[in-house]
């Protein structure tokens, strides 16, 4: 009878053992993982500045020998004030804004109109529409017309010292 019930408390103890390791995948898959895959909690102007920063795609920028591309091609945002930034196409054939350096905020995801979803807009930039981006962070943000190389500019975020 002995051997019997060391049977049965080894049983117990492998359920009790699979039931903990269960438990600790599920806390792990459906609790820790998505509350680590969350935005960060940013200041609120950050998240929602006062005013805009705005950029225009030039009419003709297409065209290497245009000379205007975006305009301005160098823009100064500053954060918590200014630094969710437009971009509007007055151009008559669609664009991208794409990210020189792969940057991706943690807050806005990567800075690249390719990546936005169709519901907002799709990859390009089409004529009369924006793209819209929010930097959470300072920093020099280099990017460029993916079907148009030459077309380049910068957005540089600096902090708000007032």
């Amino acid at each position: 009878m002995g051997a019997l019930q060391q049977n049965h408390a080894a049983g117990i103890s492998l359920i009790a053992f699979i039931v903990a390791v269960g438990v600790s995948v599920g806390f792990y898959q459906f609790i820790y993982v998505p509350e680590a895959s969350q935005k960060p909690v940013l200041r609120r102007e950050v998240v929602e500045p006062a005013e805009i920063t705005e950029i225009t795609i030039a009419e003709g920028a297409a065209n290497a020998e245009n000379g205007a591309f975006y305009i301005p091609a160098d823009k100064r945002a500053i954060l918590g004030v200014s630094n969710r930034v437009i971009w509007h196409n007055a151009d008559s054939i669609a664009h991208t804004v794409t990210t020189d350096d792969g940057y991706r905020d943690t807050y806005s995801g990567v800075f690249d109109s390719r990546e936005r979803p169709k519901e907002e807009g799709g990859p390009y930039v089409i004529p009369g529409e924006d793209f819209e981006f929010l930097f959470t962070k300072v920093g020099e943000y280099p990017y460029h017309c993916e079907p148009h190389p030459h077309m380049a500019g910068q957005i540089e975020v600096v902090e708000n010292f007032s």
